[in-house]
């Protein structure tokens, strides 16, 4: 087991990677890949005996929720799930009195939910680390399981082209945060109306300034993928968005992973998106399905990159 080097990370929240420096992510990703070895290995790793995670989901899940049970068992503790219609947030109780009582009983928090101010209103009144699962703003969990999936199919993260093609949306924040942070060299191919907000891009400047990586943002997708090294997408309607979808789908449509996508890339380009998929929309059945799409590695190691961040903050 590597060690992990707790003294950096125990009793901090995971909202955003834009809080850690490279060398913190790094670590991440490395711990996550030796605990998904040690797993494969059959040697258990409970270095969470005896701790609990609260797990709040105002957001229905299937890898989420999934990841961050399993996780926590595999590391010798437990999980709790708690759906909006279990506790009494889902009945008014303001978010800071159930973050209170929470941090009372159990040893970390998790939440997937709309709205991001949740996210940072219960990291402010608990007491123990709280863990972003998703909010509409950010998806930093799933980010650092693109990155070790990256890792483990490139050899390394930084210094990568990553090419995401679609709606600038949560994991296109964390994405650009993430990668920028890692020195990776990010273009979005968006359309306009649709691409990322400037306190994004803000950010990541400020970290490409530092890591020598870089962001753009463009509106071709086949241009953008020109000699990626990682294609990525993302459903073009998000949880919250299906009154939109109709419209989506007309905007959308050009931006595509398709086979005319992949050919610009690098020939060793690998395809990654972050499920659910609605093949023939934003990815066909063909690249979803081929050689060098890694999407069922990258939902796998969803496990192993969860339980990565508990092992350390928790």
């Amino acid at each position: 087991m590597i060690e992990l080097k707790k003294e950096l990370f125990k009793g901090r929240d995971f909202i955003t990677l834009n809080a850690f420096t490279a060398e913190e992510i790094a670590h991440m990703i490395d711990v996550a890949i030796a605990l998904k070895q040690d797993r494969k290995n059959g040697i258990p790793h409970p270095v969470l005996q005896g701790k609990v995670l609260a797990m709040i989901f105002t957001k229905s899940s299937t890898r989420t929720r999934v990841a961050f049970e399993a996780g926590i068992y595999q590391l010798g503790g437990s999980g709790m799930f708690l759906s909006g219609r279990d506790i009494q947030l889902g009945r008014g109780e303001p978010i800071a009195d159930t973050a209170r009582v929470l941090s009372r009983m159990v040893d970390g928090i998790m939440i997937r939910t709309f709205s991001h101010q949740e996210v940072l209103d219960l990291a402010q009144s608990a007491s123990i680390p709280v863990i972003n699962g998703l909010s509409d703003f950010l998806h930093p969990t799933q980010i650092l399981a693109d990155m070790v999936t990256i890792k483990e199919h490139k050899g390394q993260v930084e210094g990568m082209k990553l090419t995401y093609i679609g709606d600038s949306n949560n994991v296109a924040n964390s994405l650009i945060l993430g990668g920028t942070k890692m020195g990776m060299h990010i273009v979005i191919a968006s359309p306009q109306g649709y691409q990322p907000v400037p306190e994004i891009l803000d950010m990541a400047w400020k970290n490409a300034a530092v890591s020598k990586g870089s962001v753009m943002v463009v509106e071709d997708p086949v241009a953008a993928a020109k000699n990626a090294d990682v294609l990525y997408t993302d459903v073009w309607a998000s949880m919250g968005q299906e009154e939109e979808s109709e419209i989506r789908k007309n905007v959308f449509a050009p931006y595509q992973i398709n086979d005319e996508v992949l050919q610009a890339a690098h020939p060793e380009a690998i395809v990654m998106h972050c499920l659910p998929a609605h093949r023939g929309e934003e990815i066909t059945d063909k690249v979803i399905e081929g050689p060098q799409s890694v999407v069922f590695d990258e939902a796998e190691n969803r496990l192993h990159a969860h339980k990565a961040i508990m092992a350390l903050v928790m």
